[in-house]
């Protein structure tokens, strides 16, 4: 089942999340060369697909996982939470309808 995994960045977390980021990348294209990753990405603060030294809201990730635990213990050793890049994390089932 898929998996919605969202992070909520933490206050002034732009300098941290930028010197974890390659670790962050290299588990999400672990996901992707899986086939278990639908999408991924960074919710910039501002309306801008670079939102600069505003930063990011958070971070969304949909990917395959076989259980609810699963999803949240990979979640739990992604670099930005581990790091504090985020304050808080949510994992939701979920359910694919559109394309």
């Amino acid at each position: 089942m898929y998996y919605a995994l969202i992070g909520e960045e933490a206050p002034g977390a732009l300098e941290t999340r930028l010197a974890v980021r390659p670790e962050h990348l290299a588990r999400l294209e672990a996901l992707r060369d899986a086939g278990r990753l639908l999408l991924a990405g960074p919710m910039p603060a501002i309306d801008s697909p670079d939102p600069g030294p505003a930063g990011f809201a958070g971070s969304l990730v949909v990917a395959e996982f076989d259980s609810l635990a699963s999803a949240e213990a990979w979640l739990a050793e992604d670099p930005y939470v581990r790091e504090g890049v985020f304050a808080r994390t949510r994992v939701h089932p979920f359910r694919k309808v559109l394309p």
